[in-house]
């Protein structure tokens, strides 16, 4: 989708939108603090986010899941009708109903989600957990036009206006990397992704055959609880097995694994198969489970046997994997940035000239099935 560009000198405009009057506040004193973000309304329920959306017209909407009136998820389809460029951040419970109703949230077009701190009583607790996720998260999706001037904001007449329009990216491409002839032909896929990954997974993985013949091994940024259920709805969607990986489970063709919430996923060698193994090792990347732990060992399990492939995320998780991987003789796919949600992962990816191929997240698979000889 690209990155909104806000012009020089013009905030950030934040609605903040919960039936809590104490997360309401939480939320709205954090991102007034920070540089380049106001926070321009606050509302109750969904019903009156889309009347103050139609008001204030803000950036970005921070959106509770559950409230009552209007909840989070009704509020999001009506946003999207009249909205489809405006960001919606989710927050959400860290429980079972709080990842179903999130998952749902994703698939209805929100942008990107934050869990909340459940002890409000731990207000110190709540502002560093907002300030580290959330901020960073609203910073994500816009860049500052520095060419243009400050400009007043007009106030909106007649329908309500669309948010700022995605900036088409100018930067200059690495020239592609040289081919390579003698690639070992693959043993294993290895997938890392991030924000926009629950949609990319659920777009992609129905896509393998049920015949595939080699197995898949993911890295999703993802907090406990909601992995679990992503593996169940890929599943539901496709035609091979996506798991939760646990320790000692049997890596086999055919299924993909999907690294589970706070643990780091890595694959090892044990007799004559290969297994899963997980560790709580401090974070890299700040992410835990991280895209580098994973490709690394897949590089100690399969060298360069591997197609490997990074898709939509914010940041650099997977770049360090990637460079080893490569090395090693993996051929290496990234999604391309009008097709990103967050061009992060990938763009440094292919700006550090790893990529083999640039592609389109509709032909990510059929890239990896040719590749892996399984058309």
């Amino acid at each position: 989708m690209g990155r909104i560009q806000i012009s020089q000198g013009r905030r950030i405009r934040a609605l903040v939108v919960d039936d809590s009057v104490v997360i309401r506040k939480l939320v709205s004193a954090v991102l007034d603090d920070q540089p380049g973000i106001e926070v321009v309304g606050t509302a109750a329920n969904g019903s009156i986010a889309l009347q103050k959306i139609t008001q204030l017209n803000p950036d970005v909407v921070t959106l509770d899941v559950e409230m009552p009136e209007m909840d989070g998820l009704a509020a999001l389809r009506e946003i999207r009708k009249h909205y489809p460029r405006l960001i919606v951040i989710m927050l959400s419970t860290l429980t079972s109903r709080g990842a179903a109703s999130t998952m749902d949230a994703l698939s209805l077009g929100a942008n990107d989600y934050v869990t909340k701190v459940s002890n409000i009583g731990s207000l110190d607790k709540s502002i560093d957990s907002l300030r580290g996720e959330l901020v960073p998260k609203i910073r994500q999706f816009f860049v500052a036009d520095t060419d243009a001037p400050p400009a007043q904001r007009p106030a909106p007449r007649g329908p309500a206006p669309e948010s700022p329009r995605p900036v088409a990216s100018s930067r200059p491409m690495p020239p592609p990397p040289p081919r390579r002839s003698g690639l070992p032909a693959p043993q294993a896929v290895a997938i890392g992704v991030s924000t926009g990954g629950p949609t990319a997974l659920a777009e992609i993985m129905p896509v393998f055959p049920k015949t595939f013949p080699l197995p898949i091994v993911i890295v999703q940024h993802m907090p406990p609880m909601f992995t679990a259920l992503l593996a169940e709805r890929l599943t539901q969607k496709s035609r091979i097995r996506v798991v939760e990986a646990k320790e000692g489970m049997p890596v086999e063709p055919g299924v993909a694994y999907l690294a589970p919430g706070d643990y780091h996923l890595a694959v090892r060698r044990r007799g004559t198969g290969i297994i899963c193994t997980l560790n709580q090792d401090p974070p890299e990347n700040s992410c835990r489970p991280a895209v580098d732990v994973l490709f690394r060992s897949v590089g100690d399990v399969w060298g360069g046997a591997v197609v490997a492939s990074i898709l939509t995320g914010m940041g650099q998780d997977g770049l360090r994997g990637i460079e080893t991987l490569r090395a090693a003789g993996a051929f290496v796919v990234a999604q391309d940035e009008p097709s990103s949600v967050v061009w992060g992962m990938p763009g440094s990816v292919v700006r550090a000239g790893l990529a083999d191929s640039v592609l389109p997240l509709t032909a990510i698979v059929p890239e990896i099935l040719r590749r892996v000889g399984a058309c």
